[in-house]
């Protein structure tokens, strides 16, 4: 019998995101791994999701995409791992999980593009400016333990995993707190098995036919 999540992915994209989430979960889940010229872009997988993009989760038969709304929605619907706090105390959780997928994403990913906001138009950039955003991300992380205080969520895998990927790929600056943040994570059990499967399978697809 097939497990009930089935998650779409590329090991060389931010399914591994998904990946971390549904490790930390630690419910069993089947994977399908999909090239970017034909698996995502096949009539099967468009249907799944339109963007024609990984990751994707089907759970229950229910489709979620997008990597902020698979990491709130598998806390949700898994509610023994423990990766959401009580519905009183998310205003840390939600505040910092959007801004990670919304003005930090946005911010990243024009400067990647050679684009800077023009002087005097901040205010038609959700992020404002790289610097606002990255400074605002310092704070989310400042803690001595989790955004949330002591315990660890799923806002942490997805700010997490900017953080992480951000140092590694020179997307964002190296910062103290960013690098005490991005250890503190590489020590999770789920982070070091959503890397060792994924790396193996990176390996495997880069091998010589």
């Amino acid at each position: 019998m097939s497990n009930e999540i089935t998650l779409y992915t590329n090991p060389m994209s931010r399914g591994q995101i998904a990946r971390w989430m549904l490790e930390e979960v630690g419910e069993p889940y089947d994977m399908v791994v999909l090239d970017y010229d034909v698996g995502m872009k096949s009539a099967d997988y468009l249907a799944i999701n339109p963007m024609g993009k990984v990751p994707a989760i089907v759970h229950a038969g229910k489709v979620v995409t997008e990597c902020a709304a698979i990491c709130a929605y598998l806390a949700d619907a898994f509610p023994a791992a423990g990766l959401a706090p009580a519905t009183d105390g998310r205003a840390d959780y939600y505040r910092w999980l959007f801004f990670a997928a919304g003005p930090v994403e946005a911010a990243i990913t024009n400067k990647a593009l050679g684009f800077a906001v023009p002087e005097g138009r901040e205010r038609l950039a959700g992020y404002g400016t790289f610097d606002h955003a990255i400074d605002a991300l310092e704070r989310a992380v400042s803690g001595p333990a989790w955004i949330c205080g002591d315990r660890f969520t799923a806002a942490d895998v997805y700010v997490g995993a900017q953080v992480d990927w951000g140092l590694s790929f020179g997307s964002i600056p190296s910062r103290p707190v960013f690098e005490a943040y991005a250890a503190r994570l590489r020590e999770r059990p789920a982070y070091k098995r959503q890397k060792e499967l994924d790396n193996a399978l990176i390996a495997k697809m880069q091998k010589p036919a």
